[in-house]
């Protein structure tokens, strides 16, 4: 399998405030260039793109080629689902979305330590070795955001699971929240191979200051910037696949031109992403990748990714007033940063742990 994957959760869109309104056109357009290049590996779950992702799939790509030229994966979320009969719901209603009659691979969704109970409980372990068992499911595994330590125990507890999703970017490498390193190894000593999601950490690393810009350069102006953070995940040994959420034909093009004959970071390239990581870990930022799970159960509406972009315009590239345009633009017609109730739902389900709440009470004092 060539290594690097299609994540079908940024897909194009006709309305940029309707994440539902997939633009099939264009994504036809790339499913088509992704395929023509020998790539195969396609990534979808139940509520991406405000739960349009699946669906797309099916118009974009299930319906249009042989089920043998590609493969699929998608997940079961532990906020979808409440009963041991809810599991079958969501997972027939996904057969039925993609058309695929089958999953290549499927996924327990965004394991850590509060959503663990309620799979255990459920045993949703059992029940995917069930459908694997059924030929509904070829391969077992689970995507997984928390510490190196509940991986290690989940995997001695479940050593029947295939492979495991993690977030890894050079950024979060030696992140004390994400802990890329830690997981990874972890992974890699009980023989799993990794997924790896957010290789460019939700598009935060395709767009870079200045410096960091030119530092890459230095080394190859030919290079586009988020090359090098998918190259530094695909050049892990254990990773077997790099999911890219490609969100029109031009990424998916940049991505394919240096993943398709993939060469691994050398030495000096490594040492380039080292300094980077260095120079970007002094930048004040709101590391959001852009997930969009904490907009699904917010009771207020708020943008909250979007709202966190248009902050970053002006905290990692010091424009005022686009940040202060954006933040107008996205919140008309939705909430506003002020509406926060501080609920903490978004805190709940954020994978990336953030203080959601307190960086909205920053964008506050910024934008209004």
């Amino acid at each position: 399998m060539k290594k690097l994957g299609f994540g079908l959760m940024r897909l194009p869109t006709s309305d940029k405030n309707n994440a539902a309104d997939v633009d099939l056109e264009e994504l036809k357009r790339m499913v088509d260039l992704f395929l023509e290049k020998g790539f195969t590996y396609f990534d979808t779950a139940w509520m991406y793109n405000a739960f349009a992702s699946e669906g797309a799939a099916k118009a974009a790509l299930v319906d249009r080629y042989p089920r043998d030229r590609f493969t699929l994966a998608t997940k079961l979320h532990a906020g979808f689902f409440n009963s041991l009969e809810d599991r079958d719901k969501v997972f027939n209603a996904q057969l039925e979305k993609t058309g695929a009659g089958y999953f290549d691979y499927y996924l327990l969704h965004g394991i850590e330590a509060g959503m663990l109970e309620k799979y255990e409980k459920f045993d949703c372990f059992t029940w995917l070795l069930e459908k694997k068992a059924q030929g509904l499911v070829k391969h077992a595994g689970f995507s997984f955001h928390d510490t190196p330590e509940l991986l290690d125990e989940i995997l001695t507890k479940h050593p029947e699971m295939e492979f495991v999703q993690l977030q890894i970017n050079y950024l979060d490498w030696e992140s004390e929240w994400i802990q890329s390193r830690g997981c990874y190894e972890v992974a890699t000593k009980h023989g799993k191979p990794v997924i790896v999601m957010e290789p460019v950490k939700g598009g935060s690393l395709a767009k870079v200051p200045a410096d960091v810009e030119k530092l890459f350069a230095a080394h190859d102006p030919k290079m586009s910037v988020p090359s090098w953070a998918i190259r530094f995940a695909a050049s892990l040994p254990n990773v077997m696949v790099v999911l890219s959420g490609m969100s029109n034909l031009a990424q998916m093009e940049d991505n394919l031109s240096y993943m398709r004959s993939f060469r691994p970071l050398d030495d000096a390239e490594r040492a380039a992403v080292h300094a980077a990581r260095e120079a970007l870990n002094g930048v004040k930022s709101i590391p959001c990748t852009g997930c969009h799970y904490c907009t699904e159960g917010c009771p207020q509406k708020i943008p909250i990714p979007e709202i966190f972009a248009a902050r970053n315009e002006q905290l990692v590239w010091g424009l005022l007033e686009r940040g202060a345009g954006d933040y107008a633009s996205v919140t008309a017609g939705a909430g506003r940063a002020s509406d926060c109730v501080a609920c903490g739902q978004c805190e709940g389900v954020c994978p990336q742990k953030l203080g959601v709440i307190e960086y909205l009470k920053d964008c506050v004092k910024a934008f209004e």
